[in-house]
């Protein structure tokens, strides 16, 4: 069997007072999966996302991206990375394709493949015409889809995504999915939050369910589902959990 991409084991993260965002969670994503991670707001998922992103020091746990810790070696972990938040910052300063080159700069992206990537998720999103344009000008549906550009032109191993369908129109949501399906039928695997059950429970593979800080459901989506819809497996969960 082929090495996880994420590897998370016994990862808790406490703020100053004592009280832990996230206790003790542990799972894995492997090649080709595409993971829902569900929960409340306050449930600690943007936490760990952003601790897998290495963006938020922690200190009992592991997690490590292909092998390599977060922790110890962050460098090809962050190579192997796309991490985009809930709302990302971009820099309003630049235009949209000069925002897209930097961060092909950053990671070594070719300049063919970075034009292939760029014109095809820039037409898939209907972006290409505003490529040109200060992104100070864009709306949010428009930053939304230039910072999802951004996390695939270096074709990640592991896409991180907090909350990606937000502000996005039923087009670009669709043409997201796709782009979603394929880096994972490349061997990516991605790691997303959703509040969206349907869509969580329509595209991914495998659901993890964090309820005040623990996982307390993790498998394929077809086992935790059973009989019942995701929505009512959510509810019943987290009810039982109170």
């Amino acid at each position: 069997m082929s090495q996880p991409i994420l590897t998370i084991e016994h990862f808790t993260k406490a703020y100053p007072g004592g009280k832990k965002a996230v206790d003790d969670l542990s799972l894995q994503v492997n090649p080709g999966d595409i993971c829902g991670f569900i929960g409340h707001n306050g449930a600690g998922k943007t936490t760990t996302l952003r601790a897998v992103a290495g963006v938020l020091e922690f200190d009992e746990g592991e997690i490590a991206i292909d092998g390599h810790s977060v922790r110890s070696e962050p460098v090809p972990c962050k190579q192997a990375t796309a991490y985009l938040p809930d709302n990302p910052d971009l820099y309003e300063h630049l235009t949209g394709i000069q925002y897209l080159n930097f961060i092909a700069d950053l990671f070594g992206v070719t300049a063919p493949d970075r034009e292939a990537r760029i014109r095809d998720y820039g037409g898939r999103l209907e972006l290409t015409a505003n490529l040109g344009d200060m992104i100070s000008s864009y709306s949010h549906g428009m930053k939304q889809k230039l910072a999802l550009i951004s996390a695939f032109v270096h074709a990640p191993r592991l896409l991180v995504l907090d909350e990606p369908f937000v502000g996005l129109d039923p087009q670009a949501a669709f043409r997201l999915k796709e782009m979603m399906h394929e880096l994972c039928e490349q061997g990516g695997a991605i790691f997303f939050s959703t509040h969206v059950l349907e869509v969580a429970e329509k595209l991914c593979n495998r659901i993890a369910i964090i309820r005040r800080g623990r996982l307390v459901a993790c498998g394929p989506t077809e086992e935790i589902r059973g009989d019942s819809s995701l929505e009512e497996v959510f509810l019943e969960v987290v009810e039982h959990e109170k």
